[in-house]
């Protein structure tokens, strides 16, 4: 009942971004939400994307390793304090928010986050429980 994100890991290089979101273009793929995080050799793109499969198929095809995993996507209020709510559902749990980012998909007034766990399930029922409006696609 998650959402499906596709890492890519690319080297750090001038272009690689480029290539990636080309390769996609070409596909006919679109995104929906899309996070880059680097260090000084190499980054992680962490996308999702309107067609998985093709998606996978073509990055795959282009020479890119990628990864698939599944992640929560959740909808909140677009207003100050809202993540800072739903942050506190996690706090004393055994759940670990391993990272997060933020889509523009959402309707007015309403944010979509994205976020990766430590323990998949044990966050859901956690986020089931507390009435957070889960996201099931983009």
């Amino acid at each position: 009942m998650g959402i499906k994100q596709i890492s890519v890991f690319l080297e750090n290089n001038a272009g690689r971004l480029a290539e990636v979101t080309g390769c996609l273009a070409d596909a006919g793929i679109n995104l929906r939400a899309i996070s880059i995080a680097d260090t000084a050799e190499f980054g992680i793109l962490r996308i999702i994307v309107d067609r998985q499969d093709d998606a996978l198929g073509a990055l795959t095809d282009a020479g890119f390793t990628t990864r698939e995993n599944d992640v929560l996507g959740v909808e909140i209020r677009d207003v100050p304090g809202s993540l800072a709510e739903l942050m506190k559902l996690f706090r004393g749990t055994d759940v670990n928010i391993e990272y997060l980012y933020a889509s523009l998909e959402g309707r007015e007034g309403r944010a979509a986050v994205i976020f990766k766990l430590s323990d998949f399930e044990a966050g859901l029922k956690i986020i089931k429980e507390n009435g957070i409006t889960l996201l099931e696609r983009f």
